[in-house]
């Protein structure tokens, strides 16, 4: 794992959260600026799918005053919104980027970049697809001796609200794919849900288009195969995951194998229990009763030097050297106290891990104990 970066206090969050909002805004005002002047032009472009099928002799109308300015002007700052989506997103992401951990990073960035091309696929398809077949079927439904006249400022609100439909509606694979990677679903419990799927879909479409079969219908069936297609390919990340983590895992051991037990340590004829054991049925101690057992320990030491000086020296030759000295087991276990206090935990499994080796049965419980307090 890569070393976290160090925490920055909240005002230079705002800061930056300030700096990234200027930037996307500075961003939108400059096209806004270079797209204003063809604004009539960008028009003419959007309208040309209903102008194509009008009846003869019938145009657009503007029914308000300032509608020949302002509907123009506000085309053009959706226009530069569109366009500038892929720096907006890329200052959002630039902002929350460094509080993202690396395989964080690798499933945005792809989820990001994809957004972005299906909703501007979405509405390419509406321009493309969709508007040709919504106007010829709606001008050719008007009534006898009407003359369709369609106001400039209703007719843009009226695509634009397709426009978005389609791009959100598009985005149906990213969903799915996102639901699957964050354990949401599974692949199988979405192809099951598949019948409920299609009928949302066309209740979407209903809701999401204007009052008609045909654009109902034609952003109905994207959805579906859209559907269809994150199912497959959030099984293909299942699959990539699945060998991933099999590449990553270690190796196992070969069948039928099994692994050496490690050889019990023991002193004094006493065994002690290896770090497998420490799932035995053992009761972490509380600090009350540790205190009591490192003052039995200390007890038993005073009694044993009483002892050992109410009985005649022995010559260093006669006298069998000790293994271990019990007072250097005590200062390690003391040792270990204060480690743990300091949450120093690695250097008190080392010095344990001694201890249990070194110490005898009542130095060889406690040290165990206090293992199990670590692991618990």
């Amino acid at each position: 794992m890569s070393e976290a970066l160090p925490e920055q206090p909240f005002m230079s969050h705002l800061l930056e959260l300030r700096d990234r909002l200027l930037r996307s805004v500075l961003a939108v005002l400059l096209l806004l600026l270079a797209l204003f002047p063809f604004g009539n032009d960008i028009y003419t472009f959007i309208a040309e799918p209903l102008m194509k099928v009008l009846p003869e002799g019938a145009s657009m109308i503007a029914t308000k005053v300032a509608s020949p300015f302002l509907t123009p002007f506000k085309l053009s700052l959706v226009s530069a919104v569109f366009l500038a989506m892929p720096y907006l997103l890329y200052q959002l992401w630039s902002f929350i980027a460094p509080g993202l951990y690396q395989h964080e990073k690798r499933l945005a960035l792809p989820m990001l970049a994809s957004s972005i091309f299906l909703f501007y696929l979405g509405a390419a398809f509406a321009y493309v697809v969709v508007f040709p077949l919504v106007f010829s079927f709606l001008t050719g439904t008007a009534p006898q001796g009407v003359l369709v006249m369609t106001d400039i400022t209703e007719y843009l609100d009226f695509v634009l609200t397709l426009f978005f439909a389609f791009g959100i509606a598009f985005q149906i694979p990213v969903a799915t794919v996102l639901l699957v990677m964050a354990g949401l679903a599974k692949p199988e419990q979405l192809a099951a849900r598949r019948p409920y799927v299609v009928v949302g879909v066309f209740i979407v479409g209903m809701l999401l288009t204007p009052p008609d079969v045909i654009s109902q219908t034609l952003l109905a069936v994207p959805m579906w195969l859209l559907f269809e297609l994150g199912v497959f390919l959030s099984r293909l990340v299942v699959r990539e995951r699945a060998a991933r983590e099999d590449a990553e895992a270690p190796d196992a051991d070969p069948v039928g194998s099994a692994p050496e037990p490690e050889p019990a340590a023991s002193v004094s004829g006493v065994p002690v229990a290896t770090e497998a054991d420490m799932e035995d049925d053992y009761r972490p101690m509380t600090d009350e009763e540790m205190e009591a057992e490192l003052d039995q320990l200390d007890e038993e030491e005073d009694e044993e030097d009483w002892e050992a000086g109410s009985q005649t020296p022995e010559s260093p030759a006669d006298k069998a050297p000790e293994p271990f000295e019990p007072d250097a087991v005590d200062a390690k276990l003391e040792r270990v106290m204060a480690l743990r206090d300091e949450e120093r935990y690695d250097e008190a499994r080392t010095l344990l891990y001694e201890v249990l080796v070194e110490g005898n049965e009542t130095q060889v419980r406690v040290a165990r104990n206090i293992l199990a307090q670590l692991d618990a």
